[in-house]
């Protein structure tokens, strides 16, 4: 599968900007080995991390990226080319999943960014914190009540500055500001460049009672349930990630140091502490040749729901039979890592549109996709200065649903949602070519609730060897029933009459033909792919509990001088896009990482 084609002819002669960012790339420019932190994985929880920890100028950190600058590629800086990022590109990791028994065996790529910033740089930008019930389940499933919304939406004003949309218009009743941060590190704003789908979408909220009106889609004290404006990270029509935020600011700080290209090939044991438990202080990584670097305090493992399993299996820490497999020495037993794989799952549904008002004749053509790339280099303005969605908003199953006579609510509350619709004006397939006639509108639908679980498993103990990814999707009656009321959901919202002198109807042969029960669970399983929102590889638990891999301080069960902080952590994936929960997340983990190590 190619990378999502939009404006991908032009990018390599325009992959360069005027770079500001400082960072290490080669090992011979380190000046010691020897760190108070050393942090695996620039992303969206390892820079926030870094930069926390740094302001105290006694504290050194060492942060290792696998990756590479994500300075000067403008796929990371225009909001509207974020989709270009991924996958099979120089910024991705390159995954594929193994074939899929739920989805007729069919295999396909699983993005990560592998750049500074991680998948903060390389995701469509939506940005949300999860709801209070999210927030709340994890408090009780931990046992910690620090993790419960009435404490964490505090860090909401330290990491969110929510800015104007970058057309500069009055956003009344497009959100609330009462429930954002306006002085914190992350740009985030409303869409500023107004698609002529946008009334049709607002009249369809007034005409269908089961997707009112949502003011706010963030979440929070605020229910995520209806359709509203969709809010990026991003400000002054250019992408806000954890490098051009938290990494920009501490980067010029002497104790800060970042390497990019260094991939960590297992974690060192290091001794004992003091209470028993074998320590992994030690970090082996190469660059251009195999190096130990040692940490004074802590080992902090931001490596993603994919890369920190694989880490810690390399290490010895995770089933010991699976690794005994693969030759590796099991040093620490615990069968819970790299289990219970939690992600979203994504179909876009494409409809055929009447007119040329979808986007579509525009990407077709060279000449106009030129102007608006030069257009967004020239002034930051325009169709590429916004995302490529302007509203989106969440469902539930009714409650007197049949699913609900045999199967558990699997919703964190009444007030979170089961699924998630997406409107896109133009044909939104990634992978998939837009055919060269034609204009279409595309409702994306989004599992956000599932009950499958998958690993994250070695292929070898080849640190370079891609691990096997295996989320085991639409394996549960409650997944493939919700995908398919998605699908018949958004069929009721393309037939309301605002779209009645639009919407022609549904593109393609499978999608026309999932007109019984049958035939939509087919449609569902031949076309389905993931939004890539994986969680759980490394899940939070209570303290002294035999289940999961971290307490709820994020430290690693049965393990010294070591700590994950990552959305692997999070027991569910979030009712929403999680990378401001992990934001979220990893103000949290800071601020317990200096409670817990107090530099006089």
């Amino acid at each position: 599968m190619r990378s999502f084609s939009l404006f991908s002819f032009v990018l390599p002669t325009l992959l360069s900007i005027s770079s500001l960012a400082v960072t290490l790339t080669d090992v011979s420019q380190l000046e010691t080995f020897a760190f108070d932190y050393i942090i695996i994985g620039a992303g969206n929880a390892g820079l926030v991390v870094a930069n926390r920890l740094t302001e105290n100028s006694k504290v050194s950190v060492l942060v290792l990226e696998a990756g590479v600058t994500d300075q000067g590629v403008i796929a990371a800086e225009a909001p509207f080319l974020g989709p270009t990022l991924t996958p099979n590109t120089l910024w991705d990791w390159n995954y594929t999943v193994v074939a899929q028994p739920g989805m007729k065996g069919r295999t396909f790529p699983y993005p990560r960014g592998k750049l500074l910033g991680g998948s903060s740089s390389a995701n469509y930008l939506f940005h949300q914190f999860g709801t209070n019930e999210d927030w709340d389940r994890l408090s009780l499933v931990s046992g910690d009540p620090g993790w419960s919304w009435p404490n964490m939406k505090k860090y909401i004003q330290k990491h969110e500055r929510f800015v104007p949309p970058i057309d500069g218009h009055n956003a009344p009743g497009q959100f609330i500001p009462s429930l954002h941060g306006f002085k914190g590190e992350v740009f985030v704003s409303l869409p500023g460049n107004n698609q002529t789908i946008d009334p049709r979408v607002l009249a369809a909220t007034e005409q269908l009672p089961e997707f009112p009106y949502n003011k706010d889609t963030s979440g929070g004290d605020h229910s995520l349930l209806g359709v509203g404006f969709l809010q990026s990270s991003a400000g002054g029509g250019v992408r806000s990630s954890s490098s051009t935020s938290y990494l920009a600011q501490a980067n010029t700080r002497p104790n800060l140091t970042v390497l990019i290209n260094a991939t960590v090939l297992k974690l060192v044991q290091t001794g004992t502490g003091s209470l028993g438990a074998k320590s992994f202080r030690g970090v082996q990584f190469q660059r251009s040749s195999t190096i130990t670097v040692t940490a004074r305090k802590e080992v902090i493992l931001s490596a993603g729901s994919v890369g920190t399993p694989q880490i810690l299996q390399l290490s010895g820490i995770g089933n010991s039979a699976d690794l005994k497999a693969l030759n590796i020495t099991p040093i620490i037993h615990n069968a819970n890592v790299g289990e219970n794989l939690s992600d979203h799952t994504l179909l876009p549904n494409i409809f055929t549109v009447q007119g040329d008002q979808s986007f579509d004749g525009i990407l077709r053509s060279d000449q106009e996709t030129q102007a608006a790339l030069n257009q967004w280099v020239q002034n930051k303005t325009g169709l590429l200065a916004n995302n490529v969605v302007n509203n989106f908003g969440f469902a539930r199953i009714p409650s007197n649903a049949t699913i609900f006579k045999t199967t558990h609510d699997p919703a964190p509350g009444p007030n979170s949602p089961h699924w998630e619709i997406i409107i896109s004006n133009f044909w939104f397939n990634p992978g998939i070519d837009r055919p060269p006639t034609g204009s279409f509108m595309t409702l994306v639908v989004v599992l956000i609730t599932p009950t499958s679980r998958g690993t994250i498993k070695l292929r070898s103990s080849n640190p370079f060897d891609k691990p096997l990814i295996d989320p085991n999707y639409l394996t549960t009656e409650f997944d493939i029933f919700t995908m398919r009321e998605g699908v018949k959901a958004v069929k009721r919202f393309a037939a309301a009459p605002a779209f009645s002198d639009y919407v022609v109807g549904p593109f393609g042969d499978s999608f026309s033909a999932a007109t019984t029960d049958a035939a939509t669970d087919d449609y569902v399983r031949g076309l389905t792919t993931t939004i890539f929102h994986p969680v759980g590889t490394a899940s939070m638990s209570r303290s002294f509990s035999k289940h999961g891999v971290v307490n709820p301080d994020l430290t690693v069960k049965g393990v010294d001088g070591l700590r994950v902080v990552d959305a692997s952590v999070f027991p569910f994936v979030p009712s929403c896009h999680p990378q401001g929960a992990v934001y979220l997340l990893a103000e949290r983990a800071s601020d317990i990482i200096k409670f817990e190590n107090p530099t006089s």
